[in-house]
């Protein structure tokens, strides 16, 4: 099952898609089911996915410092900010909630492919509404904002990606991606090295997205980028 557009899908075509995938129907083995959720991957976990055919991804951005910055990144991420790219989207009114079904449509050559996901967990760590005078000078505040998605019956991959905006103890705060993907059917296998620079460019297109959505939001500026390549 394969879903394919000539043209840039519309939302019916979108629904389309996602109306004919089952809630829950994953294409990837349970057990890894939410294991975006505790990446980056390290030690077992790590050689689990590498020894069942999975590459694990990583790639972060340093957004700059402060609740301000926070909650603009938070806001993009919710507004699917991330995803906006001229040959790679997500219908920005799509609802971030747990069981919500969501499309990814991606130009390959000359036909648009719309691969179906379904997210499947929400965690939301809210800063502080009256941090006290300690905490400040100690940077103790701390907020997040993630959410992971797992692959559906008909997407070209099997596997998770997960989105992050973090507050961290040092004030800094930072948007990550991690996933862990591998070929669900013979096309994308055959495809597999092209699947694999596409991986890598979004990365770099996404981080940079959201640089700027928070820049345009509180004019603030920090180009600290850091990818790992797949293991």
């Amino acid at each position: 099952m394969l879903f394919l557009s000539w043209h840039r899908p519309s939302r019916k075509d979108q629904a389309a898609c996602l109306n004919s995938c089952k809630d829950g129907e994953f294409n990837y083995d349970a057990k890894y089911k939410g294991a975006t959720q505790k990446s980056p991957f390290s030690g077992e976990r790590a050689n689990d996915l590498k020894r069942d055919g999975f590459v694990t991804n990583h790639a972060s951005v340093k957004l700059g410092s402060g609740k301000d910055v926070f909650l603009d990144g938070k806001k993009a991420l919710q507004n699917w900010r991330h995803f906006q790219l001229p040959w790679a989207f997500v219908d920005a009114s799509t609802p971030i909630l747990e069981g919500t079904k969501v499309c990814v449509c991606a130009h390959e050559l000359v036909a648009w492919i719309m691969n179906p996901l379904q997210v499947l967990y929400v965690d939301a760590k809210e800063p502080p509404k009256f941090p006290s005078r300690v905490d400040q000078n100690n940077h103790q505040q701390q907020a997040a904002f993630a959410f992971g998605s797992g692959t559906l019956r008909g997407h070209m991959l099997a596997g998770e990606e997960k989105f992050a905006v973090e507050w961290r103890e040092d004030d800094s705060v930072w948007y990550e991606i991690s996933s862990f993907a591998k070929p669900a059917n013979f096309l994308s296998f055959a495809g597999y090295p092209v699947a694999r620079l596409q991986q890598k460019m979004f990365a770099k297109q996404s981080l940079a997205a959201m640089e700027r959505a928070v820049r345009q939001g509180s004019d603030v500026y920090n180009p600290a980028v850091s990818i790992t390549k797949g293991t």
